[in-house]
Formats: structure tokens, C-alpha cells, sequence
């Protein structure tokens, strides 16, 4: 094992500490009744182990190139992680998707709840919520002292959701999670006063963001250049042209949308539109199904049986990896997600969906595209196998290298990859594929205008409000007109765009990336490219940024 290996390997065993909740997130067994330290010096604790690991990493002159991109894709994450916590983002960011107290909440869903041991860590780590959100408090208000603060919106939409999560009607989530576990006796006395403690903290959070955090809060959510430009380096792991892409964002919406009436006229006959073709698509029983249950358990089989036809064909799958769960999330906020397997795969990796109230029929010609993102060859493809790979990645590559670029990237690259293997022959099949990558593309425009109050370009194919600036009624407007959601998710998905600047184009431009290394690739071997060894090699790098993804691609 080389020296970066080591050096990675002690990093992780320092880490699993400092963030207990992390450490659940990513199997890592012994932390299950612990809380991370939220206050500034929880936060500092973990800036240092970035530092003094980077120090130790530059000093570094690895053997052979396997050690190289271990060092490459370390410093990259860790470099980027220090920044972010320079400029006051880390301590500081409060937005409808990503947060400290998201974490809290979401950490629940992947702990053991079987046995008395299990239902005991959880009901400690719900009786620390107390002591967990008054520490993010202080530090949420020593970081809008220096003049570090999340939008004020956003904060006010994050304190709703505090009131969803602990309202008997809304999710009842900790008293909700009591209730469906199997304790008796001094447990379950236990257990459901720590749920109560928790659900009491949690409101009073939200009732602290509305009253004192969200009056502190920036009156605009536009980032601007120098933040966003931050945002984007992380969330891709390179650094981009940020006008060029926004440029690039219109023409590939453009082709996209093309691309879409011509199978439109396939779904509803010739001169259709894109919405008719929906129309008649959401119309058809064959493309529906009713009640969550039936929803899960259809995604399930999509994604078990991508997995068995994939393997041995295109991939070869780890046995480790040959299972997929498809769960419904216990939280209704709208996301679609997958977590990893732990690490000793004693829970497998699973896509979520947590599916807004009052939800109930579901159109399937839409989520194909989303298994293979969320399932193989997306997502659990790529993490599982890379959580496999001890014999070829340090365990912080195994576990903690993660950044969006690469990873929805990948997962969108692996949309596109399965209509080139023939697995959307049905129209409506590639319509949801293309109207899902034209989702994509439309966040990349008003991700990049709105962030950057960008003019609209005079000469944008679609006549939309040509010459103006962007604003988020614009953004909204936009979006209405080329994206097929419901009003309630296209409101949370604006939210996210600006609470989350960067991270919604980290989709399309990660995919890009991708397929320029793939075309790259291509031309340096000619007729010896093969494309399932070009994807066995490229996954088998683990999880990286992707300007070292290019350079590692390059050498291969």
C-alpha cells in the first residue's frame, strides 16, 4: 500500500469522529448513538484535519500512477472543502436541500432498526437533537456576524419545513419513526420521549430561522460571480467557463427540444407537439400506475432486471452490488436519491423517492430514465462498485471522494447510454429520457443567469425576453415553459436552484465532460476503443473531480 493510501486511509479513521452522522451515511460502524458537534469548533476541528492533511499530501511524490490519482483526486476535495470553509459557505449554508439540519433528519433513514441496540442508538441520537441545534445556531449566528448568511427566503422555506416535519399533519417524522419501531417497556418509554425531544427541537429551530436567522438573511438570492464561481468548482471538481457554458446551455436545449417533437410525432402522429405527445401518454394506462406501493415495487423490478441484463454484457457487475432497493422516503419534500451501500454491505445501496403529499399516480413512461440514473448503470453502479474496489482504492476513494460533477454526470451520461444500448426502444420510454435531459439543460441557463444576473442572449432560439436580465420571476417563467413538472415541484426545484447555486448544472455539465473524455478516448485508440473497457477503467478511478478525471483518462 503506498504512502497516500496510508495517509487516506488515517484520514478516514480521524473523520468518522468528528461527523457521526457521516460516518452513518456511509456504513462506517461504531457512531450510530453519536451527533456531529455543530458548534464552530466542530466545524474548525474539521477544516484542520483538511489542512494537516494537505500539508502532509504535497510532500507526497507518488510511485506509480494509481498512487498519482489517489493524491490528485485528494487534494482536489480537500482543497475545495478548505476554501468553502474560508469564505464562510460551510458554516453558513442553509437552503431547502442542503444543511446541517438536513443531515440530522436524513440520517435516520439509514441506520439498523432491528434489535434493542439498534432502537437504542436511535433513540439517543434523538435525544442529543437539543444539544446538536443549539450549537448550529450559534454557529448559523457567529456566520452572519462576519457577514456570512444564507438568502433570506431560503431560510424562511427551510423553517416550513421544520413545521412539516414535526406537524401531526404534515410528516410526524420523529414521532412517525417511533412508532414503527419494535420496542417495549423502558425502550419504548424511552424511545418516544427522546421523539418528542427531538420534534420540540427541531420546531423551535424553525421558529429561531424564522425569527432571528431569516431577518439577518441576504435580501437576494443571486450568488454573483465570485461565489458562484466557488460553488461550481466544488460541485464539479473544475473549474469552468462559466459564460461559454451558459452560451452552450440554449443550444443544447435547443437540440434537445428538436429531438423531443420529432418523437413526439412518433407518440401522437405527425405536426404533434411536445405536450400532445404527453397528453396522450399520461392519458394511457399502460404508463400509469396507482398507489406508492405499486410504484416502489414496479421501480424495484425495473432496476433488479437492468442489473441482471447488464451484467456480464456491458458490465461486469460485483456480486456485492447485484442488489438494489427501491424505498419510499418517510418525508414528502419531493426528492429522488440514492444512498450507498456501508461498507461491509450489510445494507445494500437503494433509491429513494419521497414523494410530495397528496401523490398518489405516478407515470412510468417518465421514470424509466430516473432507475437507470438512480440504479445501473447509474448511480449504484458507480458507488457500490467503487465501495468494492479495496484491492484498487484507498478507503477514503472507497468512501468519502464524492463531488456532483462526476457523479450525476456519470448518472446522466448512464441515461443517454441506455438508449444507445436499445433500452428506451419505446417512444415514450425516450421521451421521459429527453425531457429529463431537457430538464437539465434548462437548469444549467437559469442556474448560471439567475446566480450571475446574466442578460438573456438577444439571439436565444426561443425569443424569451431577449436583451433582458435575469431574475427568478423570469427563472420561473422559463422553466414553466420548458420543463413538465407539476407547479409545486418546479417551486421546489427553483428554491433549490437558489439556495444551492451550482450544483443543478453540475448534472448536464458533468455529463458533457464525460462524454468529451469518452469521444477523446476514442480518437487516441481508434479501432482498439472498446466502450465496456473505456467504462471499466473510468469507474475503476473511483470518484473524483472532474478536471483530475480528465487527466486521468488521458493517461490511460
Amino acid at each position: 500500500m503506498g504512502r497516500v493510501d496510508d495517509l487516506a486511509n488515517r484520514y478516514v479513521e480521524e473523520w468518522a469522529p468528528l461527523s457521526p452522522s457521516g460516518a452513518t451515511f456511509l456504513g462506517i460502524s461504531g457512531y450510530d448513538d453519536k451527533l456531529d458537534d455543530l458548534s464552530v469548533d466542530g466545524y474548525a476541528a474539521g477544516v484542520d484535519l483538511n489542512r494537516r492533511t494537505l500539508a502532509q499530501l504535497h510532500a507526497i511524490d507518488p510511485v506509480d500512477d494509481q498512487e498519482f490519482v489517489a493524491k490528485e483526486a485528494m487534494i482536489e476535495r480537500l482543497e475545495i472543502g478548505v476554501a468553502r470553509f474560508d469564505a464562510g459557505e460551510a458554516t453558513s449554508e442553509v437552503n431547502v436541500i442542503a444543511s446541517a439540519l438536513h443531515d440530522l433528519r436524513m440520517v435516520f433513514d439509514l441506520m439498523p432498526s432491528e434489535g434493542e441496540e439498534a432502537i437504542a442508538n436511535i433513540a439517543s441520537r434523538l435525544s442529543q437533537f437539543p444539544r446538536a441545534l443549539t450549537q448550529y445556531k450559534a454557529t448559523l449566528l457567529q456566520a452572519a456576524a462576519e457577514g456570512h448568511v444564507s438568502a433570506q427566503r431560503q431560510i424562511v422555506e427551510v423553517a416550513k419545513q421544520c413545521e412539516i416535519w414535526t406537524s401531526a399533519d404534515g410528516d410526524d417524522f420523529y414521532r412517525g419513526l417511533a412508532r414503527r419501531l419494535d420496542a417495549d417497556g423502558a425502550l419504548r418509554a424511552t424511545l418516544d420521549e427522546a421523539a418528542e425531544v427531538a420534534n420540540t427541537a427541531t420546531a423551535e429551530f424553525g421558529k429561531f430561522l424564522r425569527d432571528e436567522l431569516a431577518p439577518q438573511g441576504r435580501p437576494k438570492e443571486a450568488a454573483g460571480r465570485e461565489r458562484y464561481a466557488l460553488a461550481s468548482q466544488y460541485f464539479l471538481g473544475a473549474k469552468i467557463d462559466l459564460d461559454e457554458t451558459y452560451a452552450w446551455g440554449f443550444e443544447e436545449l435547443h437540440r434537445l427540444e428538436t429531438e423531443m417533437r420529432a418523437v413526439s410525432a412518433q407518440i401522437a402522429g405527425p405536426g404533434a407537439s411536445i405536450d400532445d405527445a404527453v397528453a396522450k401518454l399520461d392519458a394511457d394506462p399502460r404508463y400509469r400506475i396507482s398507489g406508492k406501493e405499486n410504484f416502489r415495487a414496479w421501480m424495484q423490478e425495473l432496476g433488479t432486471t437492468a442489473i441482471n441484463e447488464l451484467n456480464g454484457t456491458h458490465f461486469d457487475i460485483p456480486e456485492q452490488v447485484r442488489i438494489i432497493e427501491a424505498r419510499i422516503a418517510p418525508t414528502s419534500d419531493g426528492g429522488i436519491y440514492y444512498t450507498g451501500p456501508s461498507e461491509d454491505f450489510s445494507r445494500p445501496g437503494r433509491m429513494w423517492w419521497a414523494v410530495p403529499q397528496g401523490i398518489d399516480d405516478f407515470s412510468t413512461w417518465r421514470e424509466v430514465t430516473t432507475v437507470y440514473h438512480e440504479g445501473v448503470p447509474g448511480h449504484h453502479l458507480q458507488v457500490a462498485q467503487t465501495a468494492v474496489r479495496s484491492e484498487l482504492l484507498n478507503r477514503w476513494q472507497r468512501l468519502l471522494a464524492w463531488s456532483s460533477g462526476h457523479g450525476e454526470g456519470w448518472a446522466l451520461y448512464a441515461e443517454r447510454l441506455m438508449d444507445e444500448l436499445g433500452y428506451l426502444s419505446d417512444p415514450a420510454d425516450k421521451l421521459g429520457m429527453l425531457d429529463g435531459q431537457a430538464f437539465r439543460a434548462t437548469r444549467v441557463i437559469i442556474d448560471i443567469g439567475m446566480h450571475l444576473e446574466l442578460e438573456i442572449p438577444r439571439d436565444n432560439p426561443f425569443g424569451f425576453h431577449p436583451g433582458e436580465r435575469w431574475t427568478p420571476e423570469l427563472g420561473w417563467e422559463f422553466a414553466r415553459a420548458h420543463c413538465r413538472l407539476t407547479d409545486e415541484a418546479l417551486r421546489f426545484e427553483l428554491s433549490r436552484y437558489l439556495g444551492w447555486p451550482g450544483q443543478a448544472p453540475a448534472y448536464k455539465v458533468g455529463e458533457r465532460i464525460w462524454l468529451q473524455a469518452r469521444e477523446d478516448a476514442k480518437v487516441r485508440k481508434g479501432a482498439d476503443f472498446d466502450l465496456k473497457k473505456f467504462h471499466s477503467d473510468a469507474l475503476n478511478l473511483g470518484s473524483l473531480g472532474l478536471d483530475p478525471l480528465r487527466k486521468a483518462l488521458a493517461r490511460i
